[in-house]
C-alpha cells in the first residue's frame, strides 16, 4: 500500500503535456482574440512537439538498440506463455468439473463406476421425491382443486414448503410440470365449468403449524339449469382461488409465463363455449343475452387483465360484444340461408305442385279490328284501311295475330274465277277427282273450301279454346279425355253479339292443277288470348307470309271477351320460398322497431338480416338447377316447370317490392334486381328447353341427308324414317309441355318446334338442284307426313286450326307439297294470283329449274318470276 503524502508538504509543480497546454490556451482565448493566426500557431506548435517527441524516442532506442531488442523479445515471449497458461487452466478446470471427462484409467476403475451408480440413484430418488411432493401439493380434477402450501416427507416428520419444492426442480422438469398443470387447469377448471352448470364449495383446513390445504369441490348441477351468468361467476371463483393459493408458489418467471399462457385460451373458451353457442336465434331472447354478454366483458377485465396480468390490450371478448348486433344478424342470416338451401336441394314433391291463374288483357294483347275498317276485295283495293306492298291487307295491331290477319277468316273468290275453272290450259291434263288430304284427321281437310256453316263456325273462334263450353257444349266435348286445361279455363265470358256471314262461292279448280285444292290450308282460328312468343319474334325478323287471294277473308264483327284467365303449374317449393322472404322482411322490421340493438358506424340494425331475402333468391337461382340437374336434363317437362317457378316467383316478388316501406325499403334495390334476374332466367329456361328440342329435331332430320336420291327405295325409307321420328318426338313432347305450361306459352313452344321441323325440310328440298318426276312425288309424300302436326293446333273439331298463328312457314310448307306435283301453268297461275308470296323469288326460280326441263315455257316462266311478285293497286 502506498504511503500517503502529508498535506503540509509542498507539491510538485504540475507538468502538463503539450496538448493540454495548447487546449488550455484555446479555452482561455476569447472570441475577440480568436483569429486565423492564433489557430495556425497552435497547429504549428502541435506539429513541432510531435516531431520533437518522435526524435527523442528514436534517439533513445538508437542509443541502446540491443537492450531494446532484448526487452521486446522478452515481452513477446511472456505474452505467448500467458496465453498458453490460460488455455491449460481452462482445460484443467473442465477436466476437474466435468464428470464425463475423467482420465481413462479412472473411468475404468470400480470406484468411479460405483460413484456414478450412487450419483445416478441419488438424483433419481431426489427427482422422484420432488414429483411425489409436487403431486401431493397440487391436485386438479373435475371434482376438486386442492393446493397444500407444505408437504410432509414420507416416513419422516420433516415438512417442505411448496415454494422450495418447485425451486428445487430442474428447469426441464419444472417446465414439464407447468405444461401439464396448464392443460389440467384449462380442461378441468375452465372448459368443464363453462360447458355445464356446477355448484362450488370452498374450504380451508389448518393445523398447529399453519394452513394445511386449500380446497374447492365441484358438484354437477341439475342439467336443466342454463344460467350463463352463473357459469361466469363459477369461473371467476375458481380462477381467483388459483391466483391466490397456487400461482404465488411458483418462481417469478414461471409464474408470469403460466399466467400469460392461460389468457388467450381463457378468452377463446368464453367465446367458443358461451357467447357463440348461446347466441339466440329469436328476438325475444336477445335482451337477456345482452346482459350476459356485458358480464362476460367484466369477467375478461377481472380475470384476464387484472389477475393474469395480460396488458397487451387485446380485449377480444369486448371487441366481439361491441359488434354483437352484427353477429346476431349474421347468425340469423346463415340459419335462414340454411333453411332456404334445404328447401332447394330436397326433391320436389309432385303432390305439392299447384296451378297459378293469370289474367290476360285481350285488348292489349290482340286488339280487334274496328268494325268500320274494310277488308281488301278481290281486286286488291281497300277502304279505310292499309295496303301492303303486295296488295294485301295489314291490320293496325302490332301483335303477330293481327299483323297476319288470319283470325276468323272465310275464303273469298272473285266471281270472275267461276265458270271454266281458272280459264287456261284446259286441255293440258284431264280432270282428276281430288283425294282426301293426308294427315287431316285432326281437323278440317285443307283442300275443302269452307261452306256457309263453316264460316259461322270459323267466326266463333272463342269456342275453339273452350271458353264458351258452358253455353253450347257438344257431345264430343262431353266425352273428351280429361285435360290439364279443362278447369282453369272454364270461364263464362259475355255472350258474343250475333254475326251475319255472307254467302261464299266455292272456286272451281283449273283443269291443269288437279291437286291444287289439296294445298289450300284450312282457315286459321287464333285463340284470343294468344300472344307472340319468342319463337314468333324470331320468325318475324323476316316479313310474315301474306295470304293469297285464296285465303283472303271477311272479318266477322262480333263482341269478344276483354279478359281471359289461363293457368300454369308451379312447384311447391316456390310457396316455401315466398313465405321465407315474407318472414325475413317481417323479422327485420321487428328487430329495427324493438330498439334492442343500437346502430353502429358499419351497419344499421336489421340491414344485414334482411339481406337474407335477396340472397335466398340467389340460392334459388343457383341451387335448383344444380340439385335437379339430372331431372332437368332428362325430362322435357321439368325445365318448363322451373321456368314457370321463376316466372311465378318474379311476379310475386313484384308484389312484395311494391309494398316495401320503412326499414324494408333497404332491400328494394336488391329485390328488384332479383325480379329482373328471375325474368331473364324464366325466359332463358323456356327458350333453352325449346332450343334443346329444336337441336334434337335437327339431329333427327340429319338422317334424311338433304332428301337426295329419293328415287332409291332405301334412301326414301331413310327420309321417311327421319320425318316420322320428328313427328313422334314432337308428339311425345306435347303432353309434357301441355301439362305444365299456360296455353299461350304452350302454343308458342309448340309452334317453335313445328317451325323448326318444316323450315329444315323446306330448306333442304328447296336446295335440291334437280328433282325428277319420281322424286317430286316422293318428296310431296314426305312433306304431307308433317301435315299431321296441324291437328295439334285444333281444340274444337268444329273449328279450323290456328296453326298459321304460331308456325309462320306453315302456308309456305303447305304449298311446297303441291308445287312439287304442279305443272308450270299451275305455278304461273298461283304466282300471278299472289298465292306464292311466302316464297322468295330466287326460291321459286330454283324450284322451277329443278322440277322442269329446259324449255321455252320454262324460260318464259322464269323470266316472269324474276320480275317480282305481282303488286295490286288500291
Amino acid at each position: 500500500m502506498a504511503f500517503p503524502i502529508p498535506s503540509h508538504l509542498p507539491r510538485k509543480k504540475d507538468t502538463r503535456d503539450v496538448s493540454t497546454q495548447i487546449l488550455t490556451k484555446i479555452s482561455e482565448t476569447t472570441l475577440k482574440d480568436l483569429n486565423a493566426k492564433s489557430a495556425s500557431d497552435w497547429v504549428s506548435e502541435l506539429d513541432n512537439t510531435l516531431r520533437i517527441t518522435k526524435k527523442r524516442i528514436h534517439d533513445r532506442i538508437s542509443s541502446d538498440l540491443p537492450e531494446f531488442q532484448r526487452q521486446y523479445d522478452t515481452a513477446v515471449s511472456v505474452q505467448e506463455r500467458l496465453r498458453s497458461l490460460s488455455d491449460n487452466v481452462d482445460v484443467l478446470e473442465e477436466s476437474i468439473t466435468d464428470p464425463q471427462n475423467a482420465p481413462e484409467p479412472l473411468q475404468r476403475s470400480e470406484v468411479m463406476a460405483d460413484l456414478k451408480r450412487r450419483c445416478t440413484a441419488l438424483g433419481n430418488r431426489t427427482a422422484e421425491q420432488l414429483v411425489q411432493a409436487y403431486n401431493r401439493s397440487i391436485t386438479i380434477s373435475t371434482s376438486e382443486v386442492i393446493v397444500r402450501p407444505t408437504v410432509q416427507v414420507p416416513q419422516s416428520a420433516l415438512t417442505f414448503p411448496l415454494t422450495a419444492i418447485l425451486a428445487s426442480m430442474t428447469p426441464s422438469a419444472l417446465a414439464t410440470h407447468i405444461s401439464t398443470l396448464r392443460r389440467d387447469i384449462l380442461a378441468h377448471c375452465v372448459d368443464y365449468v363453462l360447458k355445464q352448470p356446477i355448484a362450488i364449495s370452498e374450504a380451508n383446513s389448518s393445523d398447529i403449524s399453519g394452513p394445511a390445504e386449500h380446497k374447492i369441490t365441484l358438484y354437477p348441477a341439475p342439467p336443466g339449469e342454463t344460467d350463463l351468468i352463473a357459469r361466469l361467476d363459477d369461473l371467476t371463483i375458481i380462477m381467483t382461488f388459483l391466483n391466490d393459493y397456487l400461482l404465488p408458489h411458483f418462481p417469478a418467471a414461471e409464474r408470469k409465463s403460466l399466467a400469460l399462457s392461460l389468457s388467450t385460451p381463457l378468452r377463446t373458451a368464453i367465446l367458443n363455449q358461451l357467447l357463440l353457442p348461446h347466441l339466440p336465434s329469436s328476438l325475444s331472447k336477445l335482451p337477456d343475452y345482452l346482459l350476459f354478454a356485458e358480464r362476460a366483458v367484466q369477467v375478461e377485465d377481472q380475470i384476464v387483465v387484472k389477475m393474469l396480468g395480460d396488458a397487451t390490450g387485446e380485449r377480444s371478448i369486448k371487441a366481439w360484444v361491441d359488434n354483437i348486433g352484427l353477429h346476431y344478424e349474421r347468425k340469423r342470416r346463415a340459419e335462414i340461408l340454411d333453411r332456404a338451401r334445404a328447401i332447394f336441394v330436397s326433391p320436389d314433391d309432385e303432390g305439392r305442385s299447384f296451378r297459378v291463374e293469370v289474367t290476360l288483357d285481350l285488348e292489349e294483347r290482340s286488339p280487334s279490328i274496328p268494325a268500320e275498317e274494310k277488308v281488301q276485295t278481290a281486286n286488291g283495293t281497300t277502304h279505310d284501311g292499309k295496303t301492303n306492298g303486295n296488295g294485301h291487307h295489314e291490320a293496325i295491331s302490332e301483335e303477330a295475330e293481327s299483323a297476319w290477319d288470319f283470325e276468323e277468316e272465310t275464303t273469298v273468290r272473285s266471281e270472275e274465277s267461276s265458270g271454266n275453272g281458272w280459264g287456261f290450259d284446259d286441255d293440258a291434263e284431264p280432270d282428276v277427282t281430288p283425294q282426301p288430304h293426308a294427315g287431316s284427321s285432326d281437323g278440317p281437310a285443307p283442300n275443302q273450301p269452307p261452306t256457309a256453316e263453316g264460316t259461322v263456325a270459323a267466326e266463333n273462334t272463342d269456342d275453339a279454346w273452350g271458353w264458351n263450353d258452358d253455353t253450347s257444349p257438344t257431345a264430343a266435348e262431353d266425352e273428351a279425355v280429361e285435360d290439364p286445361w279443362d278447369d282453369p279455363w272454364d270461364e263464362k265470358p259475355s255472350e258474343p253479339e250475333p254475326t251475319v256471314s255472307s254467302p261464299i262461292t266455292a272456286p272451281k279448280p283449273a283443269k291443269g292443277l288437279q291437286k291444287f285444292p289439296k294445298s289450300t290450308p284450312s282457315t286459321p282460328a287464333i285463340p284470343p288470348q294468344s300472344s307472340p312468343s319468342q319463337a314468333q319474334a324470331r320468325s318475324l325478323q323476316s316479313p310474315p307470309p301474306t295470304r293469297s287471294l285464296a285465303q283472303q277473308t271477311l272479318l266477322p264483327m262480333q263482341a269478344k271477351p276483354t279478359q281471359v284467365t289461363e293457368s300454369y303449374v308451379v312447384s311447391g317449393r316456390t310457396k316455401d320460398l315466398l313465405q321465407l322472404l315474407e318472414d325475413v322482411l317481417h323479422e327485420g322490421t321487428e328487430l329495427v322497431s324493438s330498439g334492442v340493438l343500437k346502430p353502429t358506424v358499419a351497419m344499421s340494425p336489421g340491414n344485414l338480416l334482411m339481406q337474407a331475402a335477396p340472397m335466398a333468391l340467389e340460392l334459388f337461382r343457383a341451387l335448383v338447377p344444380i340439385a335437379n340437374a339430372t331431372l332437368l336434363q332428362q325430362s322435357p317437362k321439368e325445365p318448363m316447370r322451373f321456368a314457370n317457378d321463376c316466372r311465378f316467383v318474379g311476379e310475386e316478388l313484384v308484389r312484395i317490392v311494391s309494398r316495401l316501406t320503412g326499414p324494408k325499403a333497404a332491400t328494394q334495390d336488391k329485390l328488384q334486381e332479383g325480379v329482373e334476374s328471375l325474368r331473364v332466367l324464366a325466359d332463358s329456361w323456356f327458350e333453352d328447353a325449346i332450343a334443346k328440342e329444336e337441336r334434337l329435331i335437327d339431329k333427327l332430320l340429319d338422317g334424311a341427308r338433304g332428301f337426295i336420291d329419293t328415287t332409291h327405295q332405301e334412301r326414301y325409307d331413310e327420309c321417311e324414317s327421319a320425318i316420322n321420328e320428328v313427328l313422334q318426338r314432337i308428339r311425345r313432347v306435347v303432353p309434357e309441355w301441355k301439362a305444365v305450361l299456360a296455353k299461350s306459352r304452350y302454343y308458342d313452344a309448340l309452334g317453335a318446334l313445328v317451325e323448326t321441323a318444316i323450315s329444315r325440310v323446306l330448306g333442304d328440298i328447296l336446295a335440291l338442284e334437280d328433282i325428277t318426276e319420281v322424286e317430286s312425288h316422293r318428296l310431296s309424300e314426305l312433306c304431307r307426313i308433317l301435315n299431321a302436326l296441324e291437328g295439334l293446333f285444333v281444340e274444337d273439331p268444329e273449328q279450323p286450326s290456328f296453326v298459321v298463328s304460331y308456325v309462320p312457314s306453315w302456308l309456305k310448307f303447305s304449298y311446297l307439297s303441291e308445287l312439287l306435283e304442279a305443272s308450270i301453268a299451275d305455278i304461273s297461275y298461283l304466282f300471278e294470283e299472289g298465292a306464292l308470296v311466302d316464297f322468295e323469288i330466287d326460291e321459286l326460280v330454283k324450284l322451277v329449274r329443278a322440277l322442269f326441263a329446259d324449255t321455252p315455257l320454262r324460260a318464259s316462266t322464269i323470266s316472269r318470276l324474276l320480275q317480282g311478285h305481282p303488286v295490286r293497286g288500291s
